[in-house]
């Protein structure tokens, strides 16, 4: 790999979640608060990105679509849930021991959803990554079929409605003109008759079609579904109703839509050229549902009932026809409104978090230990081919604490070793910690071959106690992925460990500089920095605690010959804590 290409990536984790709103938000909630290891890709191509609010929301009633999501991702991302910005291309089965794409993989043992012992699931993304996983959640929602009416798609979502519950209380009293494209699209006049006394409702061609072959069908030719048919009868005999009400029924088909000066919806132009003024127009699309990326594994699909689409088949869990697979939100029901979409996809969390406590209680009883934690497995994965870092120290590491004496050290986050060795050789008594014991025998074989003296702890920075309390001189931390947690667990642990006088040191890539927005059609972030903690975080703790003295705390640029070259600038936090406590 020459220097100006990016690593490609394979992440590991319990659960991929793959659609990065409503649904799939609250059903990675759920399981980031089970202490699941989920990654989150989401596309930024929520259906109703284009409404200017959501509404129906208990407690969050008139947010913006994009607050609803930006909140939904700052409160996973406390639970260290990743959301990646970027796009699914394609899911298939693996095994345990990393077959390629299409390797069998068995079902559950009896009472368990899962696809069964070795059996996960390899999320391709674009760019070239991809996330290996344990389940997967789809709630990727749906994709709305506008029909070729001039002048639809652009209104879609602001002048151009489809539920009277998202948006009718805004329309109320004004001139809405609803097309009905098929005989079930009648359901909704009622509701909108009631919202407004100057509704119009105009029959497409494809509507009176179907009212027309519903009604007039010989008996010899009637559908199998005669319910559907009386269904379709009824709803024509609506419109005799709805005129009697007061409603203005057209049977005239619309042409275009027409917009004013202000560039907002005037009126509903017909095919013989007579216009229908209106503030509103209200139409429901057919719905598909988003799911090419599931292709290869089958996931079933029916018709919904309303006519509206297709819907994926669920159990009451939300376990599709693919063991292992679930699915969330308007993905099952496309009546579902946001908050509807999001309870669902906390019920789904909750049933896939059963569903792997299950299937961990069953592997510890077979095999007499626990699993792995994923972010384990996730960096195990990555230590298990060459080496991956330089070798050498951090730059920040080296100018900050050459010439100072040498006393006990914890390198939290080690990797292969680079700080903690450079330590040894400084004099220091230093532990070097990570997650990784396959990152850690790398420590073991080069402190080895140096004749150094390292000792070797393998700790879950988030884990209860994983380190000796005020017991070192110095706890660094460079670059080191640890998630967050609402109480700041790890955070504090590192604080922990320094002993009084002892001196914490924290360095982290320039946030700003992995912000970038990526285009998802080409490129997906293989990592979310916002899941992580970070410098401010151990800013805010060590003020609150008191005994402490923040030395600096900025950003820098990276220290010459750093090996990274899409990283420029550090982030440096360096606090010492007070040799005796303040009184």
């Amino acid at each position: 790999m020459s220097s100006h290409e990016s690593p490609v990536f394979e992440r590991h984790c319990d659960v991929a979640v793959v659609g990065g709103s409503a649904a799939g938000l609250a059903a990675a909630l759920q399981l980031g608060r089970q202490r699941r290891s989920v990654i989150v890709v989401d596309s930024g191509e929520a259906r109703n990105a284009p409404a200017a609010h959501v509404h129906g929301y208990l407690g969050l009633e008139g947010v913006t679509p994009a607050t609803l999501t930006g909140t939904g991702r700052d409160e996973v991302r406390h639970y260290g849930v990743e959301v990646l910005a970027g796009r699914v291309t394609r899911v298939t089965r693996v095994n345990e021991a990393g077959a390629g794409a299409g390797a069998e993989a068995g079902t559950g043992a009896e009472g368990d959803p899962g696809p069964g012992p070795g059996a996960l699931f390899r999320v391709e993304l674009t760019g070239g990554h991809s996330i290996v996983a344990r389940r997967v959640v789809a709630a990727t929602g749906l994709r709305d079929e506008l029909p070729d009416i001039p002048g639809l798609a652009e209104h879609w979502g602001r002048d151009v409605l489809h539920c009277p519950f998202c948006h009718g209380f805004e329309v109320r009293d004004r001139r809405v003109v609803q097309i009905v494209a098929r005989p079930s699209d009648l359901h909704a006049s009622e509701l909108w008759r009631h919202l407004t006394s100057r509704l119009t409702i105009i029959v497409a061609d494809e509507a009176r079609a179907d009212e027309a072959s519903a009604a007039g069908t010989p008996a010899d030719e009637a559908p199998a579904d005669k319910a559907s048919a009386a269904g379709a009868r009824v709803e024509g005999a609506a419109t005799d109703v709805l005129r009697a009400g007061g409603v203005t029924v057209l049977d005239e088909p619309p042409a275009r839509i027409v917009a004013g000066a202000d560039g907002r919806v005037a009126a509903v132009e017909l095919a013989g050229g007579g216009r229908v003024e209106a503030d509103a127009v209200v139409f429901a699309p057919r719905l598909a549902p988003r799911i090419e990326a599931f292709g290869e594994l089958g996931v079933e699909t029916v018709p919904h009932p309303s006519g509206l689409g297709d819907v994926v088949v669920t159990d009451a869990t939300g376990a599709t026809s693919v063991p292992g697979v679930y699915a969330a939100g308007s993905l099952t029901d496309p009546g579902l409104p946001v908050v509807g979409a999001s309870a669902h996809g906390s019920w789904v969390g909750a049933s896939v978090s059963f569903s792997l406590a299950h299937e961990d209680l069953l592997g510890a009883a077979r095999l007499g230990a626990a699993r792995p934690s994923a972010q384990a497995r996730d960096w195990d994965h990555r230590y298990q081919g060459a080496q991956i870092w330089s070798g050498r120290p951090n730059g920040s590491l080296v100018h900050e604490m050459s010439g100072s004496s040498p006393g006990r050290a914890l390198d939290v986050g080690a990797g292969e070793g680079g700080d903690a060795l450079w330590l040894a050789e400084q004099g220091w008594r230093v532990t070097a910690s990570d997650i990784s014991e396959r990152g850690l025998d790398r420590v073991r074989a080069e402190a080895a071959r140096r004749g150094l003296a390292v000792e070797c702890l393998r700790a879950d920075a988030n884990g209860s106690e994983p380190f000796e309390a005020g017991a070192y001189d110095l706890v660094s931390a460079h670059y080191a992925s640890i998630p967050r947690t609402p109480d700041a667990r790890g955070v504090h642990n590192l604080i922990g460990a320094v002993a009084p006088g002892g001196v914490l040191l924290i360095v982290t890539h320039d946030p700003e500089a992995m912000s970038a927005p990526a285009d998802t059609h080409s490129h997906t972030m293989p990592f979310d920095r916002d899941a992580y903690v970070r410098t401010d975080d151990f800013a805010e703790a060590v003020s609150g605690a008191g005994g402490w003295e923040i030395e600096h705390h900025e950003r820098r640029p990276r220290p010459h010959g750093a090996v990274s070259t899409h990283h420029v600038h550090d982030v440096v936090f360096r606090a010492r804590r007070q040799a005796t406590p303040a009184q």
